[in-house]
């Protein structure tokens, strides 16, 4: 029987992200995808800036960003009746290229030091698993479906039947389910969604052209949401050259007539139809993040509306702090509090996620309620039905394109590994972003005076920020090599630093979470150590 030390049910852009960190971390992990090769349709079709500096501290998000909307591709959201059509709304946001130039002239703690990208999931997938399988210590196996799994004290047993439908067994010390909203794994452990599922039944329309971007005669934009009563939505992806329009509407369709209903007369365009799959609003959250040694991720614990883009970017981020903890563990540092505060750290991501998304949602029908079939008149009812519809989504849409605070302002403080003897808060906005040092956020990024960022000169492990540059960290050091655990040393003096950051001090953990901040060194570095870790 072979022996991992994780296996990982489902190749999604979760599961491979979790397989790539572990791969890096010297962890030996086997990635198990029930279907044959990556997905050939888009899903998502946006990294959030958190996404993206979980990408370039892996190595990659530049390699991410050749996949997807060039840097001065325009960003902007329309809301129209049709394509032909004058905008009923334009709303403007920057281009990657316009959100860089922002972030290498902003000198405080308020900008990402990634921006978002538009990358198509048809394109993010087969990257991710190139780079999985070119990663040490990973393997990974498509056409391969996890069956069923038994765990005791010792490990997981896990049996999958390959390509020819022969039934294989592995033994591996723990299971991640990143199997999605279908969960077998999820549903073996007997664990519930609970929610509101099955709000409205939608179909993706995916078609392909090399004319449309360019020949849309409104504005180029991301997004195109139209006013009818199908609540549909044309996403332009990342090549600019497949879109996919998501309509509520009937299975027996001509689906290439609605197409060009959508667009509307006077665009010459040639098209391609790709594909038409179902698929269904859900905002859902499971009861537990996992048992024992096995645990979920991704869309198998939270399925919320694609409407603000807290699906697989919610989902990334369970990976990212599962990953570093199921290391910690295998590798022996880790006390027993360690795995069991993934469900404790991110289930209130997952909690706040779910609401934030179906907020967004709302924003949308709210806007969508207000008109009626006298929108598309040429009169005075038309054009007032029109200009209050544009009022309304100025003012609600932007909840869909504007939840910063949920991206990368989310904070683990409560959780017992985070340092909580000042009464952090442990809530956080969803529109805006409030920049801190309080422990439990994301450090947040800021350039040094070498104009270098900070978030570039922390280590894959535990670090301890000294901006004074020169205090005495041996105790700290000490502590936590006592307990194997592995920590780095940033020491370099940042005046400018540390009155942005309000601290001299700081304990950064693996997934590059505040664990502590002083204005001294910890007067029990011991306890800092052992709670950091778990104990």
């Amino acid at each position: 029987m072979e022996k991992f030390d994780v296996v990982i049910a489902g190749a999604g852009p979760v599961g491979l992200t979790m397989a790539i960190d572990l791969g890096q971390r010297g962890i030996r992990s086997l990635l198990l995808e029930r279907n044959p090769t990556t997905g050939p349709w888009p899903k998502m079709d946006r990294s959030n800036a958190r996404t993206m500096e979980f990408y370039r501290r892996l190595g990659f998000a530049d390699e991410i960003r050749k996949l997807g909307y060039p840097e001065d591709a325009a960003m902007d959201v329309f809301i129209v009746t049709r394509l032909c059509d004058d905008p009923i709304l334009k709303l403007e946001y920057p281009s990657v290229g316009d959100f860089r130039k922002k972030i290498a002239e902003t000198t405080d703690h308020s900008q990402p030091l990634e921006p978002y990208q538009l990358v198509s999931q048809n394109k993010l997938e087969p990257f991710l698993r190139s780079v999985a399988e070119d990663t040490s210590n990973v393997t990974v196996r498509y056409g391969c479906e996890v069956e069923s799994f038994n765990q005791d004290e010792d490990g997981v047993t896990v049996v999958y039947s390959d390509p020819d439908d022969r039934m294989v067994e592995v033994r591996a010390g723990y299971l991640a389910g990143c199997d999605g909203g279908t969960s077998t794994v999820r549903k073996q452990l007997g664990i519930k969604l609970q929610g509101r599922g099955r709000l409205r039944n939608m179909r993706q329309i995916c078609f392909y052209s090399e004319q449309l971007y360019d020949r849309i005669p409104i504005g180029k934009g991301r997004h195109y949401y139209f006013t009818d009563a199908e609540g549909s939505a044309l996403i332009v992806q990342g090549d600019r050259k497949e879109f996919t329009l998501n309509s509520d509407v009937p299975e027996d369709l001509d689906y290439e007539a609605w197409v060009r209903e959508k667009v509307g007369p006077g665009i010459d365009f040639d098209f391609k139809l790709l594909n038409v799959s179902p698929w269904t609003l859900n905002l859902l959250l499971a009861d537990r993040y996992g048992d024992g040694r096995v645990f979920l991720a991704g869309d198998a614990v939270h399925l919320v509306i694609p409407t603000g883009g807290l699906g697989m970017n919610s989902g990334v981020g369970d990976a990212l702090d599962l990953s570093w903890k199921l290391a910690g563990t295998l590798k022996g540092w880790s006390g027993p509090g360690l795995l069991p505060s993934y469900e404790i750290e991110r289930r209130p991501v997952g909690v706040k996620n779910v609401e934030a998304s179906g907020w967004a949602a709302q924003g949308l029908a709210n806007w969508r309620a207000l008109h009626t079939s006298a929108l598309m008149d040429d009169s005075s009812e038309g054009a007032l039905e029109r200009l209050r519809t544009a009022r309304s989504a100025n003012v609600n849409h932007r909840r869909v394109h504007e939840m910063v605070g949920a991206e990368y302002g989310y904070s683990y403080a409560g959780s017992p590994l985070i340092d909580g003897a000042n009464g952090v808060q442990t809530e956080w906005d969803t529109v805006r972003f409030l920049p801190s040092t309080d422990p439990g956020v994301r450090i947040p990024h800021i350039w040094l005076s070498d104009k270098t960022s900070i978030l570039d000169r922390l280590g894959p492990d535990f670090t301890f920020v000294d901006l004074t540059g020169r205090a005495d960290t041996s105790d700290i050091e000490y502590a936590f090599t006592n307990l194997s655990a592995p920590i780095a040393i940033f020491s370099q003096p940042e005046r400018h630093v540390q009155s942005i950051y309000g601290c001299k001090f700081l304990l950064v953990r693996p997934d590059l979470h505040i664990a502590w901040t002083g204005n001294s060194l910890p007067d029990n570095p011991r306890q800092l150590a052992r709670q950091a870790v778990g104990f």
